[in-house]
């Protein structure tokens, strides 16, 4: 059989091909920066318009609570003090009102204002 070499004591690691420094950190460095660029032109807009939207609808839905219960609170207590049937034309009147007062306001689709 064959004779095995010695090996060597140390080992000196090679001279680096740019004298600037170590390019693997240089290129690791420009890659993180362009990725960082990025992401805070395109998923933190996108991140801030999500999260109105989330916002926008929890606070649509507390606020259809809050008016539901409002309503029947309004109902309620007028009730005990007024006839039920006075309550409810009072308030169908009311709302009646506001309804023919929107109706006013409307305008045509093509229609300039």
């Amino acid at each position: 059989m064959g004779s095995v070499r010695a090996m060597a004591a140390s080992v000196e690691p090679r001279p680096s091909a740019s004298p600037s420094g170590d390019w693997t950190v240089q290129v690791t460095d420009t890659i993180t920066s362009v990725v960082g660029s990025i992401r805070d032109k395109t998923t933190v807009p996108a991140e801030t318009v999500a999260r109105g939207v989330v916002y926008g609808v929890l606070i649509l839905a507390a606020a259809t609570t809050a008016a539901v219960l409002l309503l029947v609170a309004v109902v309620r207590i007028l009730a005990i003090w007024l006839p039920v049937w006075v309550t409810y034309v009072g308030l169908g009147g009311l709302f009646s009102l506001v309804g023919l007062l929107l109706w006013r306001k409307r305008r045509a689709p093509g229609e300039k204002g």
